[in-house]
């Protein structure tokens, strides 16, 4: 069984399925740095928490243009 703390990081293609979007968009925007996330070895880890945060950011962001 999982912990809670392990549910809380995601792989690549789990954040893609989360945000709903392709693993190649998801990868695009970890290289470029606009999203948050960390490198492991060849594989990237995305806390969720880091995630929600960052998605409650780009709505602020955009709500202001």
């Amino acid at each position: 069984m999982k912990n809670n703390q392990t549910d809380q990081i995601m792989t690549l293609e789990e954040l893609a399925n989360y945000l709903k979007i392709s693993k190649s968009t998801v990868y695009k925007l970890t290289q470029e740095g606009r999203i948050p996330g960390q490198k492991l070895g060849k594989q990237w880890r995305f806390g969720k928490q880091a995630i929600d945060d960052w998605l409650s950011h780009q709505a602020r962001t955009e709500g202001r243009d």
